[in-house]
């Protein structure tokens, strides 16, 4: 029998139903996972603004545009150092005490980032120290989704880990929908020379008091049943748990990269890259685009529980499959939609929105495809380098493929929705129903 399975049968005689504690746990690890997530991608959200006050004035428009993102894209690239090492001591120490160190990890680099200095008052030095920083961030965050995963998966019954990790991956996009609110707020509420002057640093400085908030949620969290089992039955891994994953699970990892791969595509293109985008294309205002993006985000929040919800019943590898091709189709409708009818903005925007909840059930996959005793360490090892190199480059890449074509990121998320299909294609027919 395995961790899980003994892990499950010390449960009460409940089955599938989830308890109050299983469903406080839930809510807090979402709560304080949005709380983290909101810190790490405010960034994008003014990165217009942070490309004006941290480069040269006299920087070529799409220079600057590429520079910003290339800070942007810092964060991904730090996250598989910060991933592996959490994950390490997840596996051998527990899951909770590496749930608290990610979010604290996060919140003093976003105060910092809200009192930094910029180019006018320290020159180059003040790119540096963001960049700096913004490492700081992908080292927190590379430990806190995969960890978040796991600790919740390993909370509930086996028959709602899709549902467990939706709704936490759910929490996780309200923290992108918090920061487009917040965005949308301080743009509506200032001037654009007074969002320049100060207004920026707002959605930081309040960043370092969420963090420090979900710190403090997360100290009511307990330990996971599984890794409790594993201890007291002397189960842990004695040597590097990362050894072991890349000795004995090389398909599972390979397998975990490419669907990071579809996840990024779809996160960082449709929801965090786009408004951005359609302000350049169609002459958008900011204020119109991120009120869109905010609608789209609390579709993606919808979307997330309901393909959790639905790999429940049909399986993962099912939802999958049928979530990327909706995907594939919304994403440039998006696109094409707005350029014949800029007022169509905010249905297809929603639309493509939940179609991109798809993202709620790859954690499911992710859980099932290692086995506790190194299961933080093989979704964060296979998660964060995928993501490094895919979130990482995305941002940059599709900026220059816009050089050739206008509407090439959501070609590119149509392609990678392609690999999804296949991936689940291959691996569903092993995929025992419900």
């Amino acid at each position: 029998m395995t961790t899980d399975a003994m892990a499950g049968a010390t449960r009460a005689a409940g089955g599938d139903a989830l308890t109050r504690r299983d469903l406080r746990t839930l809510f807090l690890a979402a709560l304080g996972g949005a709380l983290e997530f909101y810190d790490f991608i405010i960034f994008v959200f003014f990165a217009a603004t942070i490309g004006q006050l941290f480069f040269p004035s006299d920087t070529p428009d799409w220079l600057r545009q590429l520079q910003t993102f290339g800070l942007f894209a810092a964060g991904y690239l730090a996250r598989p150092l910060g991933g592996i090492v959490m994950a390490h001591f997840g596996d051998r120490d527990g899951r909770k005490r590496m749930f608290m160190l990610s979010v604290l990890l996060m919140a003093l680099p976003t105060l910092a980032i809200g009192l930094l200095p910029t180019y006018a008052a320290i020159g180059y030095a003040a790119p540096l120290a963001l960049l700096v920083l913004r490492v700081l961030q992908g080292a927190a965050v590379g430990g806190e989704v995969p960890g978040a995963w796991t600790f919740v998966a390993e909370h509930v019954p086996p028959r709602r880990i899709g549902f467990a990790c939706g709704t936490l991956t759910a929490g996780l996009t309200a923290g992108i929908l918090l920061g487009s609110l917040v965005a949308t707020a301080v743009n509506r509420g200032l001037s654009p020379a007074e969002v320049l002057e100060y207004g920026w640093r707002l959605p930081f400085i309040a960043g370092g008091a969420f963090g420090l908030l979900a710190v403090f949620l997360r100290r009511m969290l307990a330990e996971t049943p599984v890794f409790e089992e594993m201890r007291r039955r002397a189960e842990l891994v004695r040597g590097l748990p990362l050894r072991v994953v890349l000795g004995g699970h090389a398909r599972a990892v390979v397998v975990a990269m490419a669907l990071t791969w579809l996840l990024t595509a779809a996160i960082v293109v449709v929801i965090l890259l786009t408004p951005t985008l359609i302000q350049k294309l169609f002459a958008i205002p900011a204020a119109t685009a991120l009120s869109a993006n905010s609608v789209a985000t609390l579709a993606l929040t919808i979307g997330c529980v309901a393909f959790g919800l639905l790999g429940d019943r049909i399986g993962g590898w099912r939802t999958l499959g049928l979530g990327c091709v909706a995907l594939a189709f919304a994403a440039p409708a998006l696109y094409y939609g707005i350029a014949s009818d800029p007022t169509r903005l905010v249905p297809l925007y929603a639309l493509a929105g939940f179609c991109v909840g798809v993202v709620g059930v790859i954690p499911l996959l992710l859980v099932q495809a290692f086995p506790p005793p190194v299961r933080f360490s093989g979704i964060s090892f296979a998660y964060n380098i995928a993501y490094a190199i895919f979130g990482g480059l995305t941002p940059p890449l599709v900026t220059l493929l816009m050089q050739g074509h206008p509407f090439a990121p959501a070609w590119y998320v149509s392609a990678l929705c392609a690999l999804g299909v296949v991936v689940a294609a291959w691996r569903g027919p092993r995929e025992k129903g419900s």
